[in-house]
């Protein structure tokens, strides 16, 4: 058996108790060498995540106030942790030197990870494994992107020297030493960059559902776990809006060839879902995978008779879009149409007439139409490829469900259909099309 990365969300380590829960799956497999904890996250429904709180801490203090309320409740949520599994160390000190550090100039990123460098030296002394801190070894460019050569190089020889050993998640240093962070959920990259310097065999994510789901349990009731799914597919329900592992950490894990497994901490026999390169040789590939959407879009259909034959015409749309700060999302073409799919969001103030106005000066189109309060739904699965009759079969769940499709865009490669629909109809055509899949097969 080879070697293991295991990284635990901020629900999996939100208080003593889940400490235990971690300590038991980790002994369960000593595979599992190597361990990337987050902050403790929230316990119950209206508390904080102790990564807010460090955020607050810092507020105050840059702000001139000692911060003391804050700094109390992140040192008794910490001890409360350490106490609570008997352990024999205290980090009231140096919680202390957070708020000083804070008050003579520390940044906000270094005040927002110290919930994962204390989280990781809380694991780290329960496991009995060593604590590696990766400031020293996963490095940020001058710019503040992840230099991925460099984290590669000194990871792999940090690593080397600990056969077991915790990682905290979430950040790393700049050049000149000071900490910087990943956005929000970056652990999932401090994870998937251990697992590749190490060269593991398998990456675990362990969070708080058993997988990935088919569809979003707030509009499908009681939705199926996908036990299996692609990268190609992961980044195309991702792109669409589903969410249960930071979009970045697929990329260290893949180009390494290291495959993920989503596990639920709390139900840790369950099989979760594995994310691989490719499916497994003999094994059928679904149809579908899974359905995920967007709702909030506009669609621009512009009309110009023989477009198709006039150079440049395309380029000049983009530029309208470019020169007011606007990006598109699809752009669906027939001969004579263009369709640009954007963000309602993104049209704020005005920009969609003067868009309009800057095609019209160029383009000089026969027509242009609005759509507004659209919501595209993607229906993804490699399986769709060699799948005959897969749209005719789509559009008929969806007729079946009562929705109008406005918009169709098929991607090259086949492994998705996205439909336009009205956004009072977002919810009736996921559930229609995973009812006609998914249940129905």
């Amino acid at each position: 058996m080879g070697i293991k990365v295991a990284k635990f969300g901020g629900s999996s380590l939100a208080d003593a108790g889940q400490f235990i829960k971690v300590q038991s799956i980790i002994r369960k497999d000593r595979m599992r060498r190597y361990v990337v904890p987050s902050a403790p996250g929230k316990r119950y429904d209206g508390d904080i995540k102790v990564t807010d709180l460090l955020y607050r801490l810092y507020d105050e203090v840059a702000a001139g106030k000692d911060g003391r309320d804050v700094l109390n409740l992140l040192i008794q949520r910490f001890m409360g942790i350490i106490q609570d599994l008997e352990l024999a160390m205290d980090l009231r000190s140096e919680l202390e030197q957070v708020a000083a550090a804070i008050a003579e100039g520390a940044s906000r990123d270094y005040a927002a990870s110290r919930g994962e460098y204390f989280s990781g030296k809380i694991l780290a002394e329960l496991l009995g494994y060593d604590f590696v801190d990766p400031a020293g070894v996963i490095l940020f460019d001058e710019k503040g992107q992840l230099d991925m050569e460099r984290t590669q190089k000194s990871l792999s020889e940090k690593l080397m020297q600990h056969r077991r050993a915790v990682v905290p998640g979430f950040f790393g240093s700049m050049p000149d030493g000071s900490v910087r962070t990943f956005s929000r959920g970056g652990s999932d990259i401090t994870g998937s960059l251990v697992a590749r310097a190490v060269q593991a065999e398998l990456y675990e994510n362990w969070t708080d559902v058993s997988g990935f789901l088919m569809a979003d349990p707030r509009i499908v009731d009681d939705p199926k776990i996908i036990d299996l799914i692609t990268y190609q597919e992961l980044r195309e329900l991702s792109y669409m809006g589903a969410t249960v592992l930071h979009e970045d950490c697929v990329f260290p894990a893949r180009k390494a060839g290291i495959p993920i497994r989503v596990l639920n901490t709390n139900r840790p026999e369950d099989p979760g879902t594995l994310i691989t390169d490719k499916y497994p040789e003999g094994r059928p590939k679904k149809i579908i995978t899974g359905i995920s959407g967007r709702k909030n879009m506009c669609v621009l259909s512009i009309e110009k008779n023989l477009m198709n034959a006039e150079l440049g015409f395309g380029r000049r749309v983009l530029e309208a879009l470019e020169e007011n700060g606007v990006s598109f999302e699809h752009l669906p073409t027939g001969i004579d149409t263009m369709s640009v799919v954007i963000q309602e969001a993104q049209l704020e103030g005005g920009k969609l007439e003067k868009i309009m106005e800057r095609i019209e000066e160029t383009c000089h189109p026969d027509s242009m139409e609005v759509l507004r309060h659209l919501s595209l739904v993607a229906t993804v699965g490699i399986g769709m490829v060699s799948t005959l009759g897969t749209a005719a079969r789509l559009f008929n769940a969806l007729a079946r469900a009562g929705v109008n499709v406005r918009m169709i865009d098929q991607g090259s490669s086949e492994l998705n259909i996205i439909v336009g629909v009205s956004d009072e109809d977002f919810g009736r055509a996921i559930r229609g099309i995973y009812n006609y899949f998914a249940v129905e097969g």
